[in-house]
């Protein structure tokens, strides 16, 4: 029996959530200023990795896939950042077959993976048993939710600093109180 990996695979088709959701698309029009080779999708691409670490944090093996045809440096190896590995497709080579691949190494690990396209024709060949769809829309719309949560927390811990006195149950609060006499 084929063993079980601890965490399930994550694969992010990377331009297409780049280039279908406002949040990174507006990042994709200029090159990076101080830019080495003025990749133009270096800025989409560096908030695309840090989005996809939060959001599989714990739960995810995360991987985008990134097509290098028309890229300005089209021969990107394998890289690995904020726990997230990136594959730029060999020149020849879609995207969307490195995707398939991936998915149907899965099937074989009998390993859970989700994928998240808003390509129709990928969501097609994909599917099934072990395989999770999701929309390149609803990925960003649960980051803009991590988004918030997370402004939530930063505020409330800026808001309340507690002291010893706030930390105590109200029985050693008491107590305390009648020794020093209050």
């Amino acid at each position: 029996m084929a063993k079980r990996s601890k965490n399930e695979l994550l694969v992010v088709d990377g331009y297409n959530v780049i280039f279908g959701t406002p949040r990174y698309k507006e990042l994709a029009d200029e090159p990076e200023p101080g830019s080495r080779d003025g990749d133009p999708f270096e800025r989409a691409r560096d908030m695309l990795v840090g989005d996809v670490a939060a959001f599989a944090q714990g739960r995810y093996d995360p991987v985008i896939v990134f097509d290098a045809a028309g890229n300005v440096n089209p021969e990107h190896p394998e890289l690995r950042r904020a726990g997230v590995r990136m594959i730029f497709s060999p020149t020849g080579i879609t995207a969307d077959s490195v995707i398939e691949k991936l998915v149907t190494d899965c099937r074989r690990e009998m390993r859970e993976v989700t994928v998240v396209t808003s390509d129709n024709a990928i969501r097609a060949t994909v599917g099934g048993i072990p395989v999770t769809r999701i929309s390149s829309s609803m990925l960003a719309h649960e980051i803009d939710t991590l988004d918030a949560e997370r402004e939530v927390d930063v505020a409330d811990r800026s808001h309340g600093r507690l002291t010893v006195e706030d930390r105590l149950d109200p029985k050693t609060l008491a107590a305390l109180n009648a020794l020093l006499g209050r």
